[in-house]
């Protein structure tokens, strides 16, 4: 059963506590084992920095010099990113057993995946709908694509497309189903204007 879609309750940023981090702790340092050279700015710092952007809306280049050169801190966002750590913690904020101190940090998660969702494309748009976390998404729910609505009116069109050379729709029933699939389909264009809260 899904969760009843909801907006998170909003938590200012602010630096990570100790339990906060040692919450985060291992889920960061699993997705972090790429190649190159080691972070020029502890993992902590870094974490601190993307949760200060996330929540803020803040661009790149406002990053904390400790966190390292904003080029670097949006590059490392991304391969995390890539790497599926802001869907899994996404995911496991999102578990009726999650912990205490993981919940508390929700609406800070949540704004994490929507920072991240230029990367994630649709595959995050849906686990967000999925899970129920409506301030993961980037616009207003009715303004993005829904893919599960997608295919059921498609199967809809689809029968009736079948029926045709036996049976004519109604009148304006194609044109109808036509306008509900454009809708699904969502906006062409996103704008921060239609962002959740």
């Amino acid at each position: 059963m899904q969760p009843a879609p909801r907006y998170t309750p909003r938590r200012p940023a602010a630096a990570l506590t100790d339990a906060e981090w040692a919450i985060l702790a291992p889920h960061f340092t699993r997705a972090d084992h790429a190649p190159g050279r080691p972070l020029s700015a502890d993992a902590r710092t870094r974490m601190d920095a993307f949760l200060h952007l996330a929540v803020t809306g803040a661009p790149w280049r406002a990053a904390p010099a400790a966190a390292g050169k904003p080029n670097t801190v949006a590059r490392h966002f991304v391969r995390l990113a890539e790497a599926g750590l802001w869907s899994r913690l996404l995911e496991a904020v999102a578990k009726p057993n999650a912990p205490p101190g993981l919940r508390a940090m929700d609406y800070w998660i949540c704004r994490l995946a929507r920072r991240a969702m230029r990367v994630l494309g649709m595959r995050g748009l849906a686990l967000a709908r999925r899970l129920g976390r409506l301030t993961a998404l980037p616009m207003l729910p009715w303004f993005l694509p829904d893919p599960d609505l997608s295919q059921t009116i498609q199967a809809v069109i689809l029968s009736e497309l079948r029926k045709l050379p036996d049976q004519r729709p109604p009148p304006g029933l194609l044109a109808g189903l036509g306008r509900c699939l454009r809708n699904a389909a969502g906006r062409a264009t996103w704008s921060r204007q239609f962002a959740p809260p």
